[in-house]
């Protein structure tokens, strides 16, 4: 390698304001140390060749820094320098980032609290690449099976606590900070969330990464560096606003950009009969790699995140001819694929760009499978199985079997048979749906548009099945609802390739992600295939770190449990916890929960002024729905339910309000940019809000709160001030949910159906400590065949008739008619049939299990026992133990410690 230059960040910066060039009590001078880190901070990267040691000195005469370089021979070993962790260390460490990767003055760190993060950021994202780089090693030494994990998202949020945390370096963190001017919490709040994801799904995927990597295991999570995620929701006159969520303006200091590791993915063209693929156009995926540490491990894994770029950077021809936009054109095509996080596909553009996001990704990833497993040394093809398993988190990455069937075949020289034996050991499918309008399809003439030489595979891998199916006895009218081509059910009627029938021919094994779902998929959307080939399924009930999910984000509780346990393992260990049962009629230790409960109901309280401008009591009950809005998960419900207790509370006596529990009931979550009902329903919230807060006639009974741009950090905030959680979904509906076990593990208390994991929660805490109600999941179906002679409860109707009546604004518009028409209307006024999600008829016993908990709240030494034994209980849904059984029961793979 040659030589680096002297770098021109090396310098002293002026301060931005001569006011603030020294700012700090005399106590707390900085003195800069010697420049000594380069070789560090080179550490992170991956180079071949010639060694080359670099050692710098300061040259405080010259004011200057100088370098020397030694080549050295490349069978000579380098000793880099240990990276420290003491409080000294780290200071010394930050200053100089913050002069020499920011090019910042470090007499200003106490003022200028968002490069403090970045340089702190880059202080401890060192020390996790350099655990990450030994796991890796370790990894090429002892040659392991992977498990690959595929995901289009992963809602991470942010980094700088969790590393902190599983570095075990919370003290020292803490120290270093106090010189210089800032508490941990300081920097925790400067950092944005990584916008890599959604909803229920990124989350579970961040998760699982956090368990693997806790577990020892040898594992990879693949997915997309969106430059805006999905969006940064405003709420602007009560209506949902979709704005880019700019989380890279100031860079990602966590990530490791691997410029030499890219893949070129290519697109369109025209393909031979005998498979020979000329595209119209290619893009470079490059790779980027975000440590993930696991708790009391040195293991580090990687979360690969795929960044596009074009194969020709800029066109110098166009230019000089003012062409200047068709310069940078591919530049800007490539910039594309990567911006969004689901792009609006009402569309045929936007259908095509989700498309090509899914091919970019999983094609870039099995791709880099391949090149692992062949620079490892191997070179028989069958044991590719036997080093790599690859999980499809539900049907987004499907199109990745047709992908492998072409590496192998049209870049590896394999024949069909060989590779598709090959491909069918290395996939396993994690279904996350009961709704088949929710099973991904994709139009055959937009993917032999977009991907001709898949599409071609596609084809070939539809009639061998087919063919397969009729071999073994399945009936043609069976066979033509199993196969990958076929007629959209739900669409115009032309030809679909349907992923989830692509993920189910080319896998090994099928899982739900919770018992009752599990069960589901077997008679309802894979019924076809449970039939021919049951022993695919399986089932993986949910879970979530209880890393981030209590230890991380509830530091009050964290502390009373380990206090009172006398250990922290419970933080990895959550059967532990079952040690707090006896406690749980405990009068001290109850005070001390409800004191912590407290303590985060305040933090909450001064959160949601900020956001939205309301005061809410903390000593209120604190009701809470926190999911992606979908009617499906009956937020509309929720707003029924305080529309009905507005319209009560109106009418009441002073006598019979004294006699109510005060509650704040908040609501968040982002609706889809082109789901015009979710946004009503958003928007109805905030209009029942602006009524019901603003009237003196209800004061604190009563208060509803939209929460605006809910995310992780948010959530983190969110869960542990919460005392009643809303999972209330139809029954049968929900695949698993996962919120429902972070507010469990937190204790609050559930209100919901018997859907999802709401069920195997109950079997672990208790059905006496939640208040269940609702149709169940062997009801559903005679229920909705019977709405048309259902008459809804008299409050049900009452509550319709208000929004009808313009009583929350939009009188005149009928804006509201799509909500009417979903509950009311004649079969064909909604897209779905009348009331489809059951809300009239599990109404009366929705309202009815919230006056048992508004009841039972009044009596806070019977509510504080149901928390503490929900808490206790919880160990069955953390994803540690899921991930052990995926890895065991699914992956074959196991644990290797660096």
């Amino acid at each position: 390698s040659p030589a680096p230059r002297e770098p021109s960040l090396c310098r002293t910066a002026s301060p931005k304001h001569p006011s603030q060039g020294s700012v700090m009590a005399a106590s707390m001078k900085i003195q800069l140390p010697s420049v000594r880190h380069a070789v560090l901070r080179g550490s992170r990267m991956s180079g071949r060749g010639t060694a080359v040691a670099a050692r710098r000195t300061s040259n405080r005469m010259a004011g200057k820094v100088s370098l020397s370089v030694t080549a050295v021979a490349s069978q000579d070993k380098i000793a880099v320098p240990e990276l420290r962790s003491d409080a000294d260390s780290l200071t010394e460490s930050m200053l100089l980032h913050f002069q020499y990767t920011l090019g910042e003055d470090p007499t200003t760190i106490s003022s200028s609290p968002s490069d403090a993060y970045r340089a702190l950021a880059c202080t401890v994202s060192e020390r996790l690449a350099a655990n990450f780089k030994k796991t890796q090693d370790h990894f090429r030494k002892t040659d392991p099976k992977y498990a690959y994990y595929l995901s289009m998202e992963f809602l991470q949020g942010r980094a700088l606590l969790n590393a902190v945390e599983n570095l075990d370096i919370d003290k020292e963190v803490r120290a270093a900070l106090a010189k210089v001017g800032y508490s941990l919490e300081d920097m925790v709040e400067e950092e944005l969330d990584a916008a890599l994801g959604n909803g229920g799904l990124g989350r579970l995927a961040a998760c699982f990464l956090d368990a693997m990597a806790t577990l020892d295991l040898p594992c990879y999570g693949y997915g997309i560096r969106y430059s805006y995620g999905m969006f940064k929701q405003l709420i602007e006159e009560g209506f949902q606003k979709e704005a880019p969520d700019y989380w890279l303006t100031l860079g990602n200091p966590w990530e490791i950009e691997r410029p030499k590791v890219a893949y070129e993915i290519p697109f369109g063209g025209k393909v031979t009969k005998d498979g020979k693929w000329t595209p119209e156009e290619s893009v470079m995926a490059v790779a980027y790699d975000n440590p993930i540490p696991g708790w009391k491990t040195d293991n580090t894994i990687s979360l690969r995140l795929w960044g596009a770029r074009p194969m020709q950077e800029f066109d110098l021809s166009q230019f000089n001819v003012g062409k200047y936009t068709e310069s940078v054109a591919s530049a800007t095509a490539a910039g594309t694929i990567c911006s969004v996080l689901y792009p609006e596909d009402s569309t045929p553009e936007g259908k095509m760009l989700r498309l090509k996001q899914q091919f970019f990704f999983t094609s870039a990833s099995l791709q880099d499978i391949i090149q692992r497993f062949l620079d490892a040394g191997h070179t028989d093809w069958d044991t590719l199985p036997e080093h790599a398993a690859v999980q499809l988190n539900d049907t987004h990455p499907t199109i990745g079997v047709a992908e492998l069937m072409r590496q192998l075949m049209d870049t590896h020289g394999l024949e069909y048979a060989q590779a598709w034996g090959i491909t069918c050991k290395v996939f396993s499918y994690t279904n996350h749906t009961v709704l088949p309008e929710a099973l991904e399809k994709w139009s055959t003439d937009l993917v032999k548009e977009l991907l001709p030489r898949n599409m071609q595979i596609i084809e070939e891998i539809d009639a061998k099945f087919a063919k397969a199916m009729k071999d073994a006895g399945v009936e043609a009218e069976v066979i033509a609802r199993m196969k990958p081509i076929g007629e959209d059910e739900w669409g115009p009627g032309s030809d679909v390739v349907r992923m989830a029938s692509l993920a189910m021919a080319g896998s090994h094994t099928v899982n739900g992600v919770a018992f009752v779902h599990s069960e589901l998929i077997k008679t309802t959307v894979l019924k076809d295939f449970y039939a021919v080939m049951p022993e695919k399924f399986q089932n993986k009930t949910n879970g979530v770190t209880q890393r981030r999910w209590m230890a991380f984000c509830n530091p009050e509780m964290r502390e009373l449990i380990t206090t009172t346990l006398g250990t922290e393992e419970w933080i990895g260990d959550m059967s532990i916890l079952k040690q707090l049962e006896p406690l749980a009629e405990d009068k001290d230790f109850q005070a001390k929960w409800r004191a912590c409960k407290r303590n985060s109901k305040v933090k909450l309280a001064e959160e949601v002024k900020e956001r939205t401008g309301y005061d809410i009591n903390p000593d209120s009950l604190f009701d809470v729905q926190i999911k992606r809005i979908h009617e499906y998960k009956r937020q509309l419900l929720n707003t029924l339910r305080c529309i009905d207790a507005y319209t009560k509370i109106k009418a009441m006596t002073p006598e019979e309000k004294a006699k109510l529990t005060p509650k704040v009931v908040m609501i968040g979550g982002k609706a889809a940019p082109g789901y015009a009902m979710a946004k009503k329903i958003i928007k109805l919230i905030n209009s029942i809000s602006e009524l019901v807060n603003n009237d003196p006639d209800v004061g604190d009974l009563l208060k509803v709160i939209f929460l605006p741009n809910y995310n992780v950090s948010f959530a983190e905030a969110i869960i542990p001030a919460t005392e009643l959680s809303q999972q209330i979904s139809t029954a049968g509906t929900e695949a698993s949910g996962t919120s429902n076990m972070k507010f469990a593990m937190n204790g609050a208390l559930l209100v919901g159906t018997l859907d999802g994991a709401n069920i195997e929660i109950w079997e672990e805490i208790g059905e006496e400590n939640g208040f269940i109600f609702g149709a169940k999941v062997d009801e559903v179906d005679a229920l909705i065949e019977a709405r048309d002679t259902f008459e809804p409860c008299a409050d049900f109707t009452a509550a319709l008739k208000r929004i009808e009546d313009g009583d929350f604004g939009e009188k005149d518009t009928e804006f509201y008619q799509m909500i009417l028409d979903a509950l009311t209307g004649e079969d064909g006024a909604h897209y779905l049939p009348k009331d489809f999600y059951l809300l009239g008829y599990d109404f009366p016993a929705y309202i009815k299990a919230i006056e048992e908990a508004d009841e039972l709240y009044r009596d806070q030494f019977e509510w504080t026992k149901k928390s503490i034994m929900s808490v206790a209980n919880m160990a069955k849904f953390s994803t540690d133990r899921t991930i052990a059984e995926y890895a065991k029961d699914i992956w074959n793979v196991k644990a290797t410690k660096c």
